[in-house]
């Protein structure tokens, strides 16, 4: 039986013991202990992909299966933390909807299975790898902004709206799919849903282009795909009731083209995580802070 349901129990059993054998009913100081012995701390479980991992930033956590890049220092960790929480972490690195209901890697469960009836609260993020629509997009833009030596939208004029189309009618559903499922298995918690943080400029600075390999009309394109992306997961949310954290105001001037300490997401060349174009420690005591102030946790 989970911590919080056996606490529940014998908090129960016990008060109903003590009022038979009084012969009285529960007086409401007797109420009130029971009551504060019933709030203990708060049942949370983290899943998600890699930017809720906190993949490639120091330490990482040795007691997660090695494949899934989990980090000692991710924003569930830090909200963990902070609000005396008992977390369940079962984020992943490459993680995409379907691994909430089927196994990533031999060996690893899929992470509906942490939640439960006593689940009080679930943070995630989800979205940005079904499609390859992260890694495909950068790495394909990346190496057609290297051939046009970053002059022109290259990138943009190769896969026009194949990136956008894969969002809208692939990524939406499933992401909708997997936040019903989540409220099905923790019907009791609340579930809130982070969006990605800017990993680019809103316009081309030529001074990253070492650093980020995009040609410069395709960062607006890069940047408007992220855009629909977040939109979309933000659709998701509100339709399946979950709290949407939305990172696109307190993100702007902290994408991967800025320098070291205001940065919120590590470049492709030249960054300090093992993972680039992830957040690094900075950006996950960010994104920690946002999701506990849109939940009302500090």
């Amino acid at each position: 039986m989970p911590k919080r349901a056996l606490r529940r129990a014998l908090t129960a059993a016990l008060t109903a013991l003590c009022t038979a054998a009084l012969g009285l009913a529960a007086p409401a100081s007797a109420q009130a202990a029971a009551q504060a012995a019933d709030d203990g701390p708060l049942e949370y479980v983290a899943l998600g992909d890699s930017y809720s991992a906190g993949s490639g930033v120091l330490p990482a956590d040795s007691t997660a299966p090695l494949l899934c890049f989990r980090s000692g220092a991710s924003y569930p960790k830090v909200i963990a933390d902070r609000i005396g929480a008992e977390l369940t972490d079962v984020t992943c690195g490459a993680a995409q909807t379907r691994h909430f209901a089927s196994s990533q890697y031999p060996g690893v469960a899929p992470q509906l299975d942490a939640l439960g009836p006593e689940t009080d609260l679930v943070t995630l993020t989800i979205g940005g790898n079904d499609n390859n629509t992260f890694i495909g997009a950068i790495l394909a833009c990346g190496s057609a902004g290297i051939l046009t030596a970053g002059h022109g939208s290259p990138c943009k004029h190769l896969y026009g709206s194949t990136f956008d189309d894969q969002v809208e009618a692939q990524t939406y559903p499933a992401v909708k799919a997997a936040l019903e499922a989540v409220r099905a298995e923790a019907p009791n918690a609340r579930v809130a849903v982070l969006g990605y943080p800017w990993i680019l400029p809103a316009t081309a600075d030529p001074s990253c282009f070492l650093k980020m390999p995009v040609a410069s009309g395709d960062v607006p394109y890069l940047r408007a795909l992220q855009a629909h992306l977040n939109a979309v997961i933000e659709r998701a949310a509100e339709e399946t009731g979950a709290v949407f954290v939305d990172l696109s105001q307190v993100s702007e001037g902290h994408d991967a083209c800025r320098p070291r300490g205001t940065r919120w997401i590590e470049p492709v060349l030249f960054g300090t995580s093992l993972i680039p174009v992830h957040p690094n420690a900075l950006g996950q005591n960010r994104m920690a802070q946002e999701a506990l102030t849109a939940l009302g946790l500090g």
